[in-house]
């Protein structure tokens, strides 16, 4: 699904220049829940981000999907992204001026749905989620838990084939935490390919697979006890 080699991100400004990310080399499997751990500014977030199409790498190769993506241009990336990738955030990025039925519509209004298609499908994530009770609410007025249920609901909503999580339990609590890993687990055991960053050696435990990065290098691989399919 997912196959990154010799992956390379500098920043450069006038003056210097840094590597976010070295030679990074990588396999993502179908229907894998993948966990990337590491200290803060080792590459993590900027893997993310290449990975979920929102940047280009500087150099080396981006398999996704049997398409090679490492040079593809905004629209080539959004063009795939929107059909193929889910996003939760440690923020949750929720539009405060829309209401909790709008704010997981909008993915789908990129995709041109019919109204009444984008309405059942909110719907059933909504009720999934337990959250059609407050399908008129605003963000503000809802928990952190809550507000997360709703990123989670925004991120799935198109049925996308992978979901990317950056510290999704990073501003909620433990119980609101574990809901959330609960959430992911059940996503990725209907099918969908979880990627996810966490500074939570608890949370890395529910993958299948943790990779730790230091100073923009995988260091470590580990399997978890976690079972998975590697025949997908």
């Amino acid at each position: 699904m997912i196959r990154i080699v010799n992956l390379t991100k500098y920043y450069r400004t006038e003056e210097i220049e840094t590597t976010a990310l070295n030679e990074i080399s990588l396999e993502v499997k179908e229907g894998e829940f993948l966990s990337i751990m590491g200290p803060s500014g080792c590459g993590k977030s900027t893997l993310l981000n290449i990975l979920g199409l929102i940047d280009n790498p500087s150099g080396g190769e981006y398999h996704f999907l049997d398409h090679e993506v490492s040079k593809y241009n905004e629209r080539q990336r959004a063009n795939l992204r929107k059909m193929n990738i889910g996003f939760v955030f440690q923020s949750f990025n929720l539009i405060d001026e829309l209401t909790v039925f709008e704010n997981v519509e909008l993915p789908l209004i990129y995709t041109k749905m019919k109204a009444s298609d984008r309405k059942k499908r909110v719907e059933e994530v909504l009720e999934s989620m337990s959250m059609m009770h407050r399908r008129n609410h605003f963000p503000q007025q809802l928990s952190g838990g809550q507000q997360q249920r709703v990123a989670v609901s925004r991120a799935i909503v198109n049925t996308p084939k992978i979901i990317l999580a950056d510290e999704p339990t990073g501003n909620l609590d433990s119980a609101n935490g574990n809901d959330v890993m609960k959430m992911l687990t059940k996503l990725n055991e209907e099918g969908t390919t979880v990627i996810m960053v966490t500074h939570s050696s608890a949370n890395a435990e529910y993958g299948h697979r943790i990779v730790r990065l230091l100073d923009g290098k995988i260091v470590s691989e580990n399997r978890t006890n976690m079972p998975i399919d590697m025949t997908k």
